[in-house]
């Protein structure tokens, strides 16, 4: 089926969640690319609000991440939130990496471009497109915050281990029909 027969455009204020539940319960799957080459990982999402009077989400990754390397590339990404009975398949996306598998082959989910071209999942129940804002490395002696600290340096034990703040811009919303 075509984008419009599954989806319907949506603001974002209309993403009426329970937002302190919605961001600890919910993993959606992040997806960057396009249709001939993307790559999904299970993400979490660190907040929504307003950036500088846009509507926003910000979310962290660990540095090594492919699908943050196509962020980085193609400037855009989508997170597509699934139905309780299909978390476990989408949960198949953060079993290994893109990078050198096929699992975007593999994974039981079906991929489907948006209008805009960017790559989401036809059986997500929400889909939120994102252009990227902002994107830095995090360091734990820029927080004020003992426990952000905290979190950080445990983080960052492993050298290869880093994590990045990325930003975007809410472009688009789309909930099932």
């Amino acid at each position: 089926m075509e984008f419009e027969q599954l989806f319907r455009r949506a603001e974002p204020q209309d993403i009426d969640y329970n937002i302190f539940t919605f961001t600890d319960k919910e993993f959606p799957a992040v997806t960057a690319g396009d249709s001939e080459h993307y790559n999904s990982m299970i993400g979490t999402v660190s907040g929504f609000g307003h950036f500088m009077k846009r509507p926003s989400v910000w979310c962290l990754f660990q540095t090594g991440r492919y699908t943050l390397d196509l962020i980085e590339q193609t400037g855009a990404y989508t997170l597509s939130y699934f139905p309780a009975e299909l978390v476990e398949k989408a949960m198949f996306l953060g079993s290994k990496t893109g990078r050198d598998s096929e699992k975007m082959r593999e994974v039981a989910l079906t991929a489907t471009a948006t209008p805009a071209g960017n790559i989401a999942f036809a059986e997500a129940y929400l889909i939120i497109e994102c252009e990227l804002t902002y994107i830095a490395d995090l360091n734990a002696g820029d927080f004020c915050s003992e426990y952000a600290r905290e979190y950080l340096s445990e983080a960052y034990k492993d050298p290869n281990e880093r994590r990045r703040l990325v930003l975007g811009e809410i472009i688009n919303v789309y909930k099932h029909i």
